[in-house]
């Protein structure tokens, strides 16, 4: 894990963004039209056959990045099946010490679009988790957050316990305000690792940052 010190997030936001609950609910009224990639279909067809090899429920990882969480989950949840997502093939693709774990898929898959593909097939996660999102703290940016994105209908049609961690505790708010919108209720707390499973995590605890988790059933 990185000792790099990070600094600490800023925003032109003092509080949650004044058209969140405007652009929240337009995406919850509105099903996405977008043409969804030939490769995300085509990971979602490699996540299909995987996941038909066996009935041991689904963890799903969302933007894992070289995988460090995917792992952690796939060696702490052995009686499950876990989905590492990124969409980049690079940090994917970054060399680790030993084997995936057998109960472990890395897939590169555009998650705007996967979301929309598990949720329209009703594949079951029985946990989804979004660690340590790309924050986009500029208020012009709300749309890049997922709960500011479109994707956000879709993820809130996915079964399962959600958590997200961040080291923004806005963003966490800003997603917390979106789900009771959406019609689910979360937990929002601060959040002390005893084990780094990113590298984020390591960095932002490292560098003396607060961390936050958000909980919700959905």
């Amino acid at each position: 894990m990185s000792q790099t010190l990070s600094r600490q997030i800023v925003s032109n936001q003092a509080g949650p963004h004044d058209r969140l609950a405007e652009t929240v609910g337009r995406h919850l009224s509105r099903a996405n039209q977008k043409p969804i990639a030939d490769h995300t279909h085509a990971a979602f067809d490699t996540m299909l056959g995987w996941l038909t090899s066996g009935n041991a429920p689904l963890i799903l990882d969302a933007c894992c990045g070289v995988g460090d969480s995917s792992r952690h989950l796939a060696h702490a949840f052995r009686d499950h099946r876990v989905v590492g997502v990124d969409k980049s093939f690079k940090r994917l693709s970054t060399e680790r010490k030993g084997e995936l774990p057998d109960n472990l898929l890395l897939l590169r898959a555009d998650l705007n679009d996967l979301y929309r593909l598990i949720a329209n097939h009703k594949v079951p996660v029985d946990r989804h988790y979004i660690l340590y999102p790309n924050p986009w703290p500029k208020a012009a940016h709300l749309s890049r957050r997922w709960h500011g994105a479109p994707a956000f209908a879709d993820i809130v049609r996915i079964s399962g316990r959600l958590e997200l961690r961040s080291n923004w505790k806005l963003y966490l708010e800003e997603f917390q305000i979106a789900l009771k919108l959406a019609g689910f209720d979360a937990a929002l707390c601060a959040f002390n690792p005893e084990t780094y499973i990113t590298p984020f995590e390591a960095k932002y605890h490292q560098s003396g940052q607060a961390l936050w988790q958000l909980v919700a059933q959905i």
